[in-house]
């Protein structure tokens, strides 16, 4: 046999024993890995299960359930008084309406004003964003005794009460910039320092509490599911 046909040959069968040797390896490590990663999967659902247990997990929850629960109601009661929409009101409604709630935001307003219109966008875009508020509107040509007693002299006029009482005003767009295009958010940051409305808490609160039944509901299916 050639010399150099043979070592040719032993060459070939070292690289292939180098090459299956390699493989072995490369799956050995494979293997490793995967028990790795599933003994760690075992460890975390250990420790799921065991702060799940946790008494002091469980009362945190449970407090924390009972307070958006009690913001959630407080949000229904506020809704049952016209709070979460901007309505129109005629002027023998006026009086109840801005008695009845601790925070009042009232538009009066001219039907043919074009910058009556623009407020009413936007007071209509931040009624349901700040339900702690309420947000009206009210003709002034058909409301002319609260005019006078009000002394509104120029539209658009919007007056925040605050328990009944008159607080403060804006008065036209001088306080938004004096231009017809100004952001809902100009108005929002306005009625904020004003102290008129607040925060979205309600509605976060509300919505926390809403997640927070639908998790509990799929916490006792699952539950129900593995006792059987």
């Amino acid at each position: 046999m050639d010399p150099d046909s043979v070592k040719s040959t032993l060459s070939n069968l070292a690289f292939g024993n180098v090459m299956a040797a390699a493989a072995r390896d490369y799956q050995k490590e494979v293997l490793a890995q995967k028990k790795v990663q599933a003994s760690s999967s075992v460890n975390e659902e250990v420790d799921l299960d065991e702060l799940m247990d946790d008494p002091e997990l469980e009362k945190l929850h449970a407090d924390r359930i009972a307070a958006l629960k009690k913001e959630a109601e407080k949000r229904q009661l506020l809704k049952n008084k016209g709070h979460g929409d901007y309505r129109e009101i005629g002027e023998g409604d006026f009086l109840g309406e801005v008695t009845s709630s601790e925070k009042v935001i009232c538009h009066f307003y001219h039907r043919e004003f074009y910058r009556c219109k623009i407020m009413d966008k936007h007071l209509k875009s931040l009624a349901p964003r700040h339900v702690d508020t309420k947000f009206i509107k009210l003709d002034a040509e058909n409301a002319p005794f609260f005019v006078a007693k009000l002394g509104i002299k120029m539209l658009p006029c919007v007056v925040l009460f605050r328990k009944g009482i008159a607080i403060d005003r804006v008065v036209g767009f001088q306080d938004l910039g004096g231009k017809d295009d100004f952001p809902t958010k100009a108005l929002e940051v306005l009625m904020l320092k004003k102290g008129i409305i607040s925060e979205n808490k309600v509605d976060e609160d509300a919505n926390d509490y809403d997640e927070s039944r639908r998790r509990t509901v799929r916490s006792s299916v699952h539950s129900d599911s593995d006792s059987e």
